[in-house]
């Protein structure tokens, strides 16, 4: 016997093929070679691993590059970083640096964020509009990095005027 669930997902079926039968629905042409631009997998930076304490379950569905809020933290702490409640008590820019000096100053910033007790921090890393290939190098890495850092327990784009998806505002651990 099948569940409602499955019901209802036959019916839908079922339905958009018989609306795909009906004379008004046109196919798309396809679109012209090198129209759209592939990012080779091979140009991609490579994402840092999570560290142990981390439960890969519970954070596998979200995106890189996307909001993040380590396990066990509430959610709304994401809202509040994107409104700007969060008053960022230090900024790091990394325009005009190399991936991996950029990396090296953030992992310093956060140290230095982290023992001088700042809760709310902002870091700076363009769209990367200028970029050579014209795709961001250093947000998915700075990124990646702050996943796998022990001390954050959020981030989210910082707030449009302050840099919008070019900054991300970092939520820190209060040191005891």
């Amino acid at each position: 016997m099948k569940s409602r669930k499955e019901k209802d997902d036959v019916s839908d079926a079922d339905a958009f093929a018989r609306a795909m039968k009906s004379d008004h629905v046109v196919p798309l042409s396809r679109d012209a070679p090198g129209r759209v631009r592939a990012i080779p997998p091979a140009s991609l930076p490579p994402i840092a691993k999570r560290p142990a304490t981390h439960d890969p379950a519970v954070d596998a569905d979200v995106e890189p590059g996307a909001d993040y809020v380590a396990h066990g933290v509430d959610r709304r702490e994401i809202r509040k970083l994107k409104r700007g409640e969060y008053v960022p008590a230090g900024r790091c820019d990394l325009h005009g640096l190399t991936a991996e000096a950029a990396s090296a100053g953030v992992k310093r910033f956060l140290e230095s964020s982290c023992r001088s007790g700042r809760r709310c921090v902002c870091i700076i890393h363009g769209r990367g509009l200028r970029s050579p290939d014209g795709f961001s190098v250093l947000k998915p890495r700075v990124r990646a990095l702050l996943r796998s850092h022990a001390a954050v327990l959020a981030f989210a784009d910082a707030p449009r005027g302050d840099g919008g998806a070019g900054a991300v505002y970092v939520l820190l651990r209060r040191q005891p």
